[in-house]
């Protein structure tokens, strides 16, 4: 960390057996798969809303109502599904995780571990997944938006005269839908669920429905048709492209909350009830303008029986509502994965589920989408206007996985190279043609997502360049731990102690906290007994007491100076006040059993970044640099510490 003030750092752990039984492991499984089904697939399973009508009254309206060109947009929808979600990223993707993580940060990581010929390679492979990630905050931004804006529009079909009332209905639950984000994906999940397993069911039966009763359409599913579509109608087919790639939004998002659930869960529900849902709707939908061309205006509500149009309403309303949190809790799942490799410094992250480490909740994350998401929806005020901003961050997004996956896999695992490119050619063709399309719509709102992700891009790069030359300074200034307090006992005469207790936090066990070096040199004094506290957060939910604290003496515990080690599973609270009472009651204690932990006082260790000259960075850049590191979140309330007794100390560090 660069202000670190903290003392933490993460560790890998493997997670404690789950004692249960088979009946508990298979409720744990059922519950797992029912939350996926209310967070991870909202986006793609809501698209269906939007996706059919976008492509024939969008701006391309010159595609037509024929047969061949709706079996064309029909065989189209349901390939990509295929070959984008069902085989690249359900089949193939989510087994290539991180610690059980998943998105374009988790390739990212494997990439930064893994060993490349090419130094430059591993550096442009970097770059773009910071890329990657920086356009996901885009598509973000647009999902909540559009979705929300889509079903609650379907009030202009059942009731035309409150489309007055169609913005500020959608602004009040997109507010109220970021509210509910603290209370964790798990609970989220397990009220959305329940919902989405409705909503799959009845979407499915409506395309079955038409289908059965016009069986003709099944046949928009032979590839040859979205081939002939495209050969034979040319631009209008390429343009075409752009709202076709409608109906795979949330695919990145199911990746990315692949650490929310785990893969297994994700999986069974695609095959078993999404995957077969979505593509009898797009082939019910396909086959209702066919028969009557006049739907193409909102053929999903269309579809639907006329009594019923007013229950899918309040029903696409809040299945949008979930659509949403795919994209929430992916950007959180980013967010903490960005912090883990150095592209942010710490914030506040709460962790909300006692099995899963990847629940996890981002306050400012969760305020800042809040707040742009409602300014999209007054600012465009449809779902027809924000479709035109909506495809481009979402496709380069895809086509960046592909390229990160395909070099893990090469490098990782070891896969044959004439597989790689077979993958190369079957995945980045379809997405590169899908980016491409989606081009023609940076004139005509695209450019937002693409300037979401330039700052984005800016920001990440921005402190992991400035992390990477600040860091080996302090580490230069802090110096060996051992050594310094070595240095400490051989002064002479001998350096003045006075009584209390003092605790210095420092994340490095290695390394000597800046606030005890600076407490020496400026103030040559040192508390009678000194506690040198690292908190080390592991990726277990808890650490049973009896392994939390380990004690290092580090030669010198008869001058009072000790090492004290906490380990914490990700669910632990870090109290320090705590976690000292605890050290305090420990066999091991020595100087310290006994201590008066109300009268300790805290040595926090912060340094002042000072601008300089030195090159490595632009001038605009560190500024940026100093600016980010400013607002990291506060060690003083995180580790729960008396403001009272905490003590600021550091050092100038350059940059």
């Amino acid at each position: 960390m660069i202000s670190n003030t903290t003392g933490t750092s993460s560790q890998t752990a493997t997670p404690a057996a789950d004692g249960g039984g088979r009946r508990t492991r298979k409720a744990g499984a059922t519950a797992l798969m029912l939350g996926a089904l209310g967070v991870v697939f909202g986006d793609i399973g809501t698209s269906p809303l939007y996706a059919m009508q976008t492509v024939f009254t969008a701006d391309n309206k010159a595609v037509g109502t024929s047969a061949d060109q709706v079996y064309g947009v029909v065989s189209l929808i349901f390939w990509a599904i295929t070959l984008i979600v069902s085989v690249k990223y359900v089949s193939f993707i989510l087994r290539t995780d991180n610690d059980g993580e998943g998105g374009i940060m988790a390739l990212t990581a494997l990439i930064q571990k893994l060993d490349f010929r090419s130094t430059r390679t591993k550096v442009l492979l970097v770059a773009l997944g910071i890329l990657g990630a920086s356009l996901f905050y885009g598509d973000g931004m647009i999902t909540p938006a559009i979705s929300v804006l889509s079903a609650v529009e379907g009030l202009k079909v059942s009731a035309p005269g409150l489309k007055d009332y169609v913005v500020p209905l959608t602004v009040v639950i997109v507010i109220g839908l970021f509210a509910i984000q603290k209370y964790g994906t798990a609970l989220v999940g397990g009220l959305f669920g329940p919902v989405m397993t409705v909503w799959f069911a009845i979407i499915g039966v409506a395309g079955a429905t038409e289908v059965a009763a016009h069986p003709a359409i099944i046949k928009a599913l032979s590839p040859s048709y979205g081939a002939m579509f495209m050969v034979h109608h040319g631009v209008v087919a390429f343009i075409a492209l752009a709202s076709v790639v409608l109906a795979v939004t949330g695919a990145e998002a199911l990746y990315a909350d692949m650490g929310h659930f785990g893969r297994r869960p994700i999986h069974r529900a695609w095959f078993f009830l999404v995957f077969p849902a979505l593509t009898l709707n797009y082939l019910g939908q396909g086959s209702l303008i066919l028969r009557r061309p006049e739907t193409v205006s909102n053929p999903f509500f269309l579809l639907m029986p006329s009594w019923s149009q007013w229950p899918m309403v309040i029903l696409a309303t809040v299945a949008t509502v979930i659509a949403s949190q795919a994209v929430i809790s992916g950007a959180f799942s980013v967010t903490r994965q960005a912090m883990q490799l150095g592209f942010l410094p710490h914030m506040t992250i709460r962790h909300t589920s006692e099995h899963e480490i990847g629940q996890v909740y981002v306050p400012v994350v969760n305020w800042f989408l809040c707040c742009t998401v409602t300014a999209l929806v007054i600012g465009f005020g449809s779902s027809a206007s924000l479709a035109s901003a909506y495809g481009v961050a979402v496709t380069a997004t895809f086509m960046l996985n592909t390229i990160l996956f395909l070099a893990v896999a090469r490098v990782l695992k070891g896969v044959a190279p004439w597989k790689i490119a077979l993958g190369a050619v079957l995945f980045l063709t379809t997405e590169t043609a899908f980016f491409a399309a989606n081009l023609t719509k940076v004139v005509h709102g695209g450019w937002l997502p693409l300037l979401v992700a330039t700052l984005v891009f800016t920001v990440l790069s921005t402190w992991r360049r400035g992390r990477a030359i600040v860091t080996p300074n302090r580490t230069a200034l802090e110096g060996p731990l051992r050594a310094f307090v070595d240095e400490v006992d051989a002064l002479r005469p001998p350096i003045h102690r006075v009584d209390g207790v003092a605790v210095f936090l420092n994340a490095n066990i290695e390394t000597t906290p800046l606030a005890l070096r600076a407490n020496v040199e400026h103030n040559h004094t040192l508390h009678k007994t000194v506690v040198i506290l690292s908190v080390m957060v592991e990726k277990v939910p808890h650490i049973p007491r009896s392994e939390r604290l380990v004690f290092d003496d580090l030669g010198h515990s008869e001058d009072g100076i000790v090492h004290l080690t906490a380990r914490l599973g990700f669910q632990d609270e870090p109290n320090v006040p705590r976690i000292l009472r605890r050290a305090t009651e420990h066999p091991d204690a020595g100087e310290i059993a006994g201590i008066d932990v109300d009268s300790v006082s805290y040595f926090l260790s912060r340094i002042a970044i000072v601008r300089t000259g030195a090159k490595g960075m632009r001038s605009w850049r560190k500024r940026l640099f100093l600016t980010i590191a400013h607002n990291a979140a506060s060690p003083v309330d995180y580790f729960g510490l008396p403001a009272d007794r905490c003590v600021i100390m550091g050092a100038h560090v350059p940059v």
